[in-house]
C-alpha cells in the first residue's frame, strides 16, 4: 500500500543516524528516572590553606568532581508503531531532551502520527494508537518530571467535559486503556485504568505519553501455553511455574522478559513424587523460612485429586517431594493450593474442594501450616464459596495479599475453557475471614483476550501490585496457542483493587 510505504519512509528519516541511532543496552536508562548529577561546591582560586601556611600536595586535593552525564532521551514506541521490517528494536536514544505534547494526528489513510520536539514523526497503525514513553537521563537544562506521569491526549471525536479547556489530562503514575470502545453511535465510553470513562462521538481516539516510567511492553509476556502461572520473587529475579509436564520454570528480572530455567520435577529426578500419577496442575513456589517449597495439585494413584508439596534449598531446585499428599480429601478431591505468610509470621495454606466435579459447591479453605510449610496444624476454616451468579459452578485459583488494613483474596470462577471465566476479589481484616466479596468480577473477557484468571498478585520492580495471570486469545478460547501469560497493574479505589482496563493488549509502562 502506497501510504504504508510513505509512513515507513518518514519513520526511517526521523530515526536516521544523523538524528540518533538505536540504542544499545548500555545507553538505556537503568531505572527510567533522571540521573542528574550536580557537582558540589568548588574551592576558591587560592586553593585550600593548610595549617602550616603551605599549599596542598596533589594527593591532598582529593578526586576531581565527576563530569555530569550528558542529557539523553530514551524514546520507546508502542506496539502499533510502523517501522521498517529490518528494525530490531522499538526505541531510539538521542542527545538532549525530547518532548511530545501528546497529540496524535490522523494522516488520511487510517493511521496516525506524533510530532516530537526534535522533528521526528513516528507513525502508528490505526486511529488513537500513538503510545510513546520518554525517559530522560543525565544533566538536562530543562529537567523532566521527578516521577512517572501519564498524559492522556484526546482526539477530535472526544466529547469534551464541561469546564475542560485542554485536549489532554496529566496524571501522576500510570494510566492505561485496553482499547475497549463501548456501544455505538455518538456517545461511546472508553474506560481507563484509573476509573475515568471519557466518551467519544464515533471512534474512541486517545494517545498516551508516559514520562519517566521506564519504557514499554505489551501482553502477552509468555505467548505460549502457560496456565495457572505461580510467580514468586527470589532476590533480583522472579520465578514462574505453570501447569505443564514436570512444571516448567521460567525466570525474569522484570516480569516481562522470561527465560526457561528447567523443571520442578525433571525426568529422572530422585525427589519426584511417587504417590501421584497424572494431572499435575497449578504449581506455586514460595520461600518458607530458609528453604523453598513448591505446592501443587496432582491425581493420587488411587484416582483422587490431592495437594502435594516438595522442598528445595534453591528456588530452581532440585526439589524433593514429601512423599505423600499434604492435603488429601477423597470426597470429592482438592486442588489449587496457595501459600500465604501474614505480616506477623503466621503461615497458612489455602485450597479448593473440587465440588464442581460432583455437582456440589466449591468451598475454599484455609489452615495453619507448620513452620517448615510441609505439614498442616490446627483446623481448617472455610473462607469462600461460589454464591454469585457470575461465578457459575466453581471458584478456584485463589491468591492472598495483605495491603493496608485488609487481607485481599483474589480468585477465579466459572468454566476455565469459556469466555465466562473471570477473576474476582474479597477482603477481610483477618486471613481466616470472614471475607466480603466485591460484587462484580474485576477481570473479564474483552475484544483481545478471553477467559482471564488464575494468577499471582506480586509487587513488580516499581513496587506496584501487579497481577500475573493466564488468558486465551479472543476467538481462540479452548484452542491454540493455549492460555498465554499476561501482566497488568492493579489500581486501588475505595479500598478495593481494580483492573478496569484489563486484559490489556496495548503498550503500557513496565511493571
Amino acid at each position: 500500500m502506497k501510504t504504508w510505504f510513505a509512513c515507513l519512509l518518514v519513520v526511517a528519516l526521523g530515526c536516521s543516524e544523523e538524528l540518533g541511532t538505536p540504542a544499545t543496552d548500555d545507553s538505556a536508562p537503568v531505572d527510567g528516572g533522571s540521573r542528574r548529577r550536580d557537582g558540589g561546591p568548588s574551592g576558591d582560586d587560592g586553593g585550600t590553606e593548610l595549617e602550616d601556611g603551605g599549599t596542598p600536595e596533589p594527593d591532598d586535593l582529593g578526586a576531581p568532581e565527576p563530569e555530569p552525564e550528558p542529557c539523553r532521551t530514551h524514546i520507546t514506541y508502542g506496539s502499533a508503531w510502523i517501522h521498517s521490517p529490518d528494525r530490531t528494536t522499538d526505541y531510539d536514544v538521542t542527545d538532549g531532551r525530547v518532548t511530545w505534547d501528546g497529540s496524535c494526528q490522523r494522516d488520511g489513510s487510517g493511521n496516525s502520527f506524533a510530532t516530537l520536539s526534535n522533528g521526528w514523526q513516528p507513525y502508528f497503525e490505526g486511529v488513537g494508537s500513538c503510545v510513546i514513553a520518554l525517559d530522560v537521563s543525565g544533566a538536562c537544562e530543562d529537567s523532566p518530571p521527578d516521577r512517572c506521569t501519564t498524559r492522556i491526549g484526546y482526539g477530535s471525536s472526544w466529547l469534551r467535559a464541561p469546564g475542560h479547556p485542554n485536549d489532554f489530562d496529566d496524571v501522576n503514575g500510570v494510566v492505561t486503556w485496553d482499547g475497549t470502545c463501548g456501544g455505538s453511535g455518538s456517545s461511546r465510553p472508553a474506560p481507563l485504568s484509573n476509573g475515568w470513562v471519557p466518551h467519544f462521538d464515533g471512534t474512541c481516539d486517545m494517545a498516551f505519553r508516559y514520562e519517566q516510567c521506564g519504557g514499554l511492553f505489551a501482553n502477552p509476556v509468555v505467548p505460549t501455553d502457560c496456565p495457572d502461572p505461580g510467580v514468586t520473587r527470589a532476590g533480583d529475579q522472579y520465578v514462574m511455574a505453570c501447569t505443564s509436564g514436570g512444571f516448567v520454570m521460567r525466570t525474569s528480572p522484570d516480569l516481562v522478559h522470561w527465560s526457561t530455567a528447567g523443571r520442578v520435577f525433571p525426568s529422572g529426578n530422585p525427589g519426584n513424587p511417587t504417590w501421584a500419577t497424572r494431572d499435575f496442575w497449578a504449581p506455586e513456589i514460595h520461600r518458607v523460612g530458609d528453604h523453598w517449597v513448591v505446592y501443587y495439585s496432582a491425581r493420587h494413584s488411587d484416582g483422587h485429586l490431592s495437594v502435594g508439596a516438595a522442598r528445595a534449598d534453591d528456588v530452581l531446585g532440585p526439589y524433593t517431594d514429601i512423599g505423600h499428599p499434604l492435603v488429601y480429601d477423597p470426597n470429592p478431591g482438592v486442588i489449587d493450593a496457595h501459600f500465604f505468610e501474614a505480616p506477623d509470621g503466621r503461615r497458612f495454606l489455602t485450597w479448593k474442594v473440587d465440588g464442581n466435579a460432583v455437582g456440589q459447591r466449591t468451598p475454599i479453605y484455609i489452615q495453619p501450616l507448620a513452620d517448615d510449610g510441609l505439614s498442616l496444624t490446627g483446623s481448617r476454616t472455610q473462607i469462600l464459596t461460589n454464591d454469585r451468579s457470575w461465578e457459575g459452578a466453581l471458584v478456584e485459583g485463589q491468591w492472598m495479599i495483605h495491603e493496608g488494613d485488609y487481607y485481599y483474596l483474589f480468585y477465579s470462577a466459572n468454566g476455565y475453557a469459556t469466555s465466562r471465566y473471570a477473576a474476582g476479589v474479597a477482603r477481610a481484616t483477618s486471613p481466616t475471614g470472614p471475607f466480603t466479596k466485591l460484587g462484580d468480577p474485576i477481570l473479564t473477557s474483552n475484544h483481545a483476550f478471553g477467559g482471564p484468571g488464575h494468577g499471582s498478585v506480586v509487587r513488580g520492580p516499581s513496587g506496584e501490585w501487579v497481577h500475573v495471570y493466564h488468558s486465551w486469545l479472543a476467538g481462540s478460547v479452548g484452542g491454540s496457542p493455549g492460555r498465554v501469560a499476561l501482566v497488568d497493574r492493579l489500581a486501588w479505589r475505595d479500598g478495593w483493587p481494580r483492573m478496569d482496563a484489563s486484559p490489556n493488549p496495548r503498550s503500557q509502562p513496565m511493571p
